[in-house]
């Protein structure tokens, strides 16, 4: 668990607000309107800052154990109809040649720089979605990568590999077409069966419909299918990272051509951070002036 927890600010309506007065360096004291707030100090001289910061509702317990089970989670239709439409016209626009990444990118599959759509940043902040994320990493997260993939007439095969092995993350497919296993559809390894190798005899190939959302451990086995049908499967391919790694993440931020703004938090239901190495149970409440605390 981070010491020192991060939190952004969005204009999200759904997004709770919390006020937090910070008497930094000299003390940390602060009234926290809900225990789920968590604070990021600027300069010595800020005194006052104001944190939004996204409270993650629990998963349903019966998805919460199949996640925990099997390393993955299909939420079905977890996108509004209405949307989809409008995310695969920003997929389409986004579409550009190999030279627009810092990185090369392989050529049977279709790239799009998408993070910047107000529908792809919504989306990305659906409440089963975090819920499923919170499951997973169980402490304050955040939005690291969002971009377009699609695989190419004939194309798209990957071996069954691991997004991060060993590593605290979470990915998530947004499925902007119908997807099978005759448009290159992902397959996974449920995690009971993964003995390590990655064996295909194991793998099982997700199917369905635009709207659906993949959530998955990046160290869970996997891998995307070849398109032989030709027909389109457009996604959206999302990274959620620990706050604690962001300074990590961020080092290699211009190499993914990220150009969001990924400094808001999301705080998984329960968790309680600490703030400078002190829980927040443990830090003094004082009501800042001009505020009057909320009962």
């Amino acid at each position: 668990m981070c010491d020192l927890l991060g939190a952004g600010r969005t204009e999200a309506s759904s997004l709770q607000p919390f006020w937090v007065y910070n008497r930094f360096p000299e003390a940390v004291a602060a009234i926290l309107f809900s225990k789920k707030a968590v604070m990021r100090p600027g300069s010595q001289n800020e005194h006052v800052v104001d944190v939004m910061t996204g409270e993650v509702a629990a998963l349903e317990a019966e998805q919460a154990a199949a996640l925990d089970r099997d390393g993955y989670l299909l939420l079905r239709g977890a996108v509004p109809e209405p949307w989809c439409a409008n995310l695969r016209a920003a997929f389409d626009a986004g579409v550009g040649t190999g030279d627009q990444w810092p990185t090369p990118r392989s050529a049977d599959w279709r790239h799009s720089l998408v993070d910047l759509d107000l529908t792809v940043q919504r989306t990305c902040r659906l409440p089963s979605l975090l819920a499923a994320v919170g499951q997973i990493l169980g402490d304050p997260f955040f939005l690291s990568q969002v971009e377009g993939r699609e695989p190419l007439p004939d194309g798209g095969h990957q071996a069954l590999h691991r997004d991060g092995a060993g590593l605290d993350a979470v990915a998530a497919l947004i499925f902007l077409d119908p997807y099978g296993p005759g448009n290159g559809a992902t397959r996974v390894v449920p995690r009971a069966l993964d003995g390590g190798e990655a064996d295909e005899t194991l793998s099982l190939i997700v199917k369905g419909g635009a709207g659906d959302i993949l959530v998955f451990d990046a160290d869970l086995l996997h891998g995307a299918t070849r398109n032989r049908s030709g027909a389109r499967r457009r996604s959206l391919l999302l990274s959620f990272v620990p706050e604690c790694d962001r300074s990590i993440n961020d080092a290699c931020r211009a190499l993914r051509n990220v150009r969001m703004d990924t400094s808001e938090v999301f705080v998984p239901f329960g968790c309680m951070p600490s703030v400078v190495g002190a829980p927040f149970a443990d830090v003094q409440r004082e009501v800042p002036p001009g505020f009057a605390e909320e009962g």
